[in-house]
């Protein structure tokens, strides 16, 4: 293989043994580096260890490193184990996490950990996992980092390299393989510099049929359209319907595809494999979260098969998932951010607009935008496209599972991690101050709530150090016996309800009796947690147990179809499975906990075989797949 100058920077500082974090324009080779390892640590018969982001670009992995090496990859994604004592072992980086502080002894055999998306430190929701897993880096693993475009890549492997002192190289990249050429949309124009977005105009629409026929004169598809709502994506999709943009040849082959594809995952009688047939037959998909995953694995098929010619999609698409097209479009550069809307961060912009142009096959990449000159400013058009990308900040928030492993290793020694934080590393004395207070409330909470006594954990304290994200309520539930009395049904209610997040003003369906008596007893538990974290002022607070998917939870527990399940929520489809999975995550995790009777494992082994089943089962559909 001929490499390009990064690609060969940064092997040979891997060849020479050292750890690498690569900096690098979506879609420029990253992987191909990845890969390297891999076939290099096989060859040395030594452990590598892949870690993603999320668990669609860990089953993306698996697919392809399998096709690659064959039996040497497994996956271990929480909800999926194949082959997990494989040398190289594909895993979400909270599994890598947990094994660093719960069973350090399970990474002896491996010497390399690969973070893909390293620069996922900075998310606000899950980048304190990416940051505990470098501060407690087993000093036997090198380490390969693989980012998109960040300006401060060089702090953060100053930092590495602070708290674990050996050297880290950092290899940039700065030019992208296909060029990408910018143009927007304003006023149902196609405009090709930015600087004709200062022009007054006349608020006319922006007609997606002006976008698409522009597309197609310019020889502009296969193309993604990126869009800020599943909603949104679909009814786009199906307002595309006019379009028609295969011959009958391609329609023939996309047909026979994707009715192959559909009997393969068991879809056919699927209501929404059947809706999207019509688009499917004019080169047109739409690809959502809230989609069968099963769906999205079909739709993402025949994308890598260059029959769809246009792709309606929300952003995880873009989040390493390797499905590079000619053009990409943005319906808008606002997306929601956790709390409210606001203009896109260049570095998220990059992450989208990078799948545009195809190496080997364009010569350049195109790249639309929708601007509506009323709702985002020419300056900040600007400064979302040509701006620099925002630098990496911590955003360390130890979770209390996180805390109850630390004790049990280190007692009152754990206030010296803190300073081998990126946090601490990156900020302020007072931000420093705040931080460590917050651990020590969180310590006293622990303490005061009977998880730690006597300088060690207590049985409660060694239940909850197992789940992370949900330690309180569901070390409440144990301490009073409330997870121990429950059957199958109980369990599978509480686990949905505490990973479930509604959306603004869904409802709960009417309980049974037996839900309604959980719920009561959560909120009991929760109004508690609550009150201690107000008073320890420990922010952000513990997640409360919401009930919408009790009813369905019942039902499929019960052995209903999957079909007749959906009519008791208003939750998506591809919502519901993933809720589904994760509860499956949480019952597998406590079932690892030691402090568990020999009763409740056993009932936590058939809550998950009741709950694991058909089109929830994300291993069988990596098996078939």
């Amino acid at each position: 293989m001929i490499y390009d100058r990064f690609q060969q920077e940064a092997i040979g500082h891997i060849n020479n043994g050292h750890s690498v974090i690569v900096c690098a324009p979506t879609g420029a080779g990253k992987t191909a580096i990845a890969e390297h390892v891999i076939l290099s640590s096989i060859e040395k018969k030594v452990g590598v260890i892949y870690t993603a982001p999320i668990k669609a670009l860990s089953n993306q992995k698996f697919r392809d490193f399998r096709g690659e090496f064959g039996e040497a990859i497994g996956i271990l994604t929480g909800d999926v184990s194949i082959n997990p004592e494989a040398p190289v072992l594909i895993m979400t980086t909270e599994i890598f996490r947990n094994k660093i502080l719960d069973e350090p002894k399970s990474l002896r055999q491996y010497s390399w950990i690969i973070f893909d998306e390293i620069h996922y430190i900075d998310n606000p929701e899950r980048g304190t996992v990416w940051e505990e897993s470098l501060i407690f880096l087993p000093k036997h693993m090198n380490l390969l980092g693989l980012s998109a475009t960040i300006p401060n890549i060089k702090e953060l492997a100053g930092w590495i390299e602070s708290i674990h002192n050996k050297p880290i190289q950092t290899v940039i990249e700065d030019k992208r393989p296909v060029p990408l050429h910018f143009f927007f949309q304003c006023s149902n124009e196609i405009l090709d510099r930015i600087e004709q977005l200062k022009r007054p105009r006349y608020g006319k629409p922006n007609k997606l049929s002006t976008l698409i026929n522009y597309l197609r004169q310019k020889e502009g598809l296969p193309a993604i359209y990126f869009v800020f709502g599943r909603r949104r994506a679909e009814e786009l999709a199906h307002e595309s319907l006019n379009f028609n943009f295969l011959d009958a040849k391609e329609k023939s082959e996309i047909t026979s595809l994707y009715n192959s594809l559909c009997n393969r995952f068991d879809l056919s009688a699927e209501r929404s494999a059947q809706e999207l047939y019509p688009l499917i037959q004019r080169g047109i998909a739409y690809h959502h979260a809230g989609m069968l995953p099963t769906l999205k694995e079909v739709v993402e098929r025949i994308f890598t098969s260059r029959l769809l010619k246009v792709i309606f999609t929300t952003e995880t698409f873009a989040l390493g998932i390797n499905m590079p097209s000619r053009s990409v479009m943005f319906d808008d550069l606002r997306k929601f951010y956790g709390r409210y809307v606001r203009n896109l961060k260049t570095r998220d912009f990059y992450q989208m607009a990078g799948r545009a142009g195809r190496r080997g096959i364009d010569s350049e990449g195109f790249v639309y935008s929708r601007i509506n000159p009323h709702k985002i400013t020419f300056e900040e058009t600007s400064r979302i496209i040509f701006g620099e990308p925002e630098k990496i900040k911590s955003q360390l928030n130890t979770s209390y599972a996180t805390l109850l492993n630390l004790y049990q290793k280190y007692k009152e020694g754990l206030f010296k991690i803190y300073p081998l934080s990126l946090h601490f590393f990156q900020s302020g004395k007072n931000e420093q101050k705040e931080a460590l207070r917050l651990i020590e409330a969180k310590l006293k909470l622990l303490k005061e709530m009977g998880y730690i006594s006597g300088g060690s954990l207590t049985q409660k304290g060694e239940f909850a150090k197992t789940v992370y994200g949900y330690e309180l309520i569901l070390g409440e539930l144990y301490d009073q016996q409330i997870i121990e009395h429950v059957d199958e049904f109980g369990l599978g209610i509480i686990t949905c309800a505490i990973c479930f997040e509604p959306r603004k003003n869904q409802r709960i369906p009417i309980l049974s009796k037996n839900a309604r008596r959980i719920k009561r007893e959560c909120e009991e538990i929760y109004a508690t947690i609550k009150h201690q974290e107000e008073r320890y002022r420990i922010y952000p607070a513990s997640k409360p147990a919401y009930f919408h998917l009790s009813t369905a939870a019942e039902a499929w527990l019960r052995g209903t179809s999957f079909d007749k399940t959906l009519r008791f929520t208003d939750t998506d489809e591809g919502e519901l499975i993933r809720y589904f999975r994760m509860s499956v995550q949480i019952l597998r995790e406590l079932n690892y906990g030691q402090a568990c009777s020999s009763t409740l494992k056993q009932r936590l082994k058939e809550t998950i075989r009741v709950l694991n089943r058909d089109i929830v089962d994300a291993e069988r559909q990596l098996r078939e797949g």
